[in-house]
């Protein structure tokens, strides 16, 4: 593989590690940092908050859509007009969610904002151009580490942004921040991959391949379930905060972000000793964390002696465990097929965001007036659970292929 050296706001070489951090901060820092303004949102739309709860489901739905064919277009055109273009389009589709009229309205530019997720999309497949192997996932991993610090403290900045101004600040701040990261990628995202030659259809045509892979479909599901925990919080902790355990906007904020202070800790200890460990072991451990965070809590829910402190407490585990399994599952599924690195980390994250939107909209659904914490958590435990069967199946299949 040819090494170019990377110079910082040089396009003729390849991204640095900060500029595809802050791609991929970009993605989470739009599915999150409005979270705790969904109440006050309801209201001045004069909505229901099942309503604008659906910002987070039909937000990742359409992240599910944008990755399947960002993939194969980024493959045959190569990663960075895809990225400068789709930054383009958010930045547009944040000013319609500022200025819209009804709920619906802003729904429908909500969605439109998910073309944000090429950049979370490509930044991954950027590195697979770079790197290999558990050094790829190395690479992600610390890609990743770096994206934590956004959902950590953007839930917080969010929270005190609606106290402060009102919700409509935090969509200014995206518009700041989106249009920063645009000038920076547009002058050091050097371009990584080397184009297919062949026709969209054709490459389009490359999707058979991923999907008769058993391997591919192990890592994918891998991360999609194992993240799944992470996504059907994202759609209930916001009711469990303020209607369970009677958090303000700004309070939620800062404890909403424990899974992503564990997330940090996870992408570090991924970054470190992925390569050293193994690609299969690392996921495996991480779903292991994972599973036992959640199941901790839902048993002390159970009991009926859960709090805020052992609900958001033990989301911390949660986040070490993803920190660990997703880079590396990531990694292992656009590594089955390394010349389909675009379309293969499209496809993942597919899954992935996929599995994700119908968590979380199911969360939302099961957490009415009255409810406890438990319907969420029981949830977040079997998606774990199977994130770990996930594994254990790749982890069998390349033991009868000798891998």
């Amino acid at each position: 593989m040819r090494t170019i050296p990377r110079r910082f706001l040089n396009r003729t070489s390849h991204p640095t590690l900060g500029t595809l951090i802050l791609l991929s901060g970009l993605s989470a820092l739009a599915m999150n940092i409005f979270l705790p303004s969904l109440p006050g949102m309801a209201l001045y739309f004069d909505a229901d908050y099942s309503l604008m709860q659906l910002s987070v489901a039909l937000y990742l739905a359409m992240s599910a859509v944008v990755q399947i064919f960002i993939g194969p277009v980024s493959d045959k055109f190569g990663r960075r007009p895809v990225i400068l273009w789709s930054m383009i389009l958010f930045l547009l589709a944040t000013l319609g969610c500022l200025y819209a009229p009804t709920a619906e309205v802003f729904l429908f530019c909500r969605l439109c904002q998910a073309i944000v997720a090429a950049t979370m999309v490509l930044s991954r497949a950027a590195v697979r151009d770079i790197c290999e192997g558990p050094e790829a996932a190395s690479m992600i991993a610390y890609v990743t580490m770096g994206m934590a610090v956004v959902p950590m403290i953007s839930p917080v900045i969010g929270g005190v942004l609606e106290e402060a101004v009102g919700w409509q600040a935090n969509f200014w701040l995206l518009i700041a921040l989106g249009a920063l990261t645009y000038l920076i990628a547009f002058y050091d995202l050097g371009e990584t991959a080397q184009k297919s030659g062949k026709t969209l259809i054709g490459q389009f045509r490359e999707y058979p391949k991923l999907l008769r892979s058993p391997r591919f479909w192990g890592y994918s599901l891998a991360s999609g379930l194992s993240s799944g925990a992470f996504f059907a919080y994202l759609g209930g902790a916001p009711f469990v905060g303020t209607q369970i355990y009677g958090l303000g906007p700004a309070e939620l904020g800062l404890y909403f972000s424990s899974p992503a202070v564990g997330y940090f800790v996870g992408n570090f200890i991924s970054g470190r000793f992925s390569v050293r460990v193994g690609v299969n072991q690392m996921v495996l451990r991480g779903t292991i964390i994972n599973t036992s965070g959640v199941s901790l809590s839902l048993a002390l829910a159970l009991a009926g002696m859960d709090s805020v402190y052992s609900f958001f407490g033990f989301m911390t585990l949660v986040g070490i465990g993803n920190g660990m399994a997703i880079p590396n599952a990531t990694a292992g599924a656009i590594s089955v097929r390394p010349h389909l690195a675009g379309t293969a980390s499209g496809l993942a994250g597919a899954i992935m965001i996929g599995v994700g939107a119908g968590l979380s909209a199911f969360a939302g659904y099961l957490l009415v007036p009255g409810s406890t914490a438990t319907p969420l958590l029981q949830i977040m435990t079997a998606t774990a659970v199977l994130g770990g069967v996930s594994i254990l199946v790749v982890i069998r299949r390349e033991r009868r292929l000798n891998l």
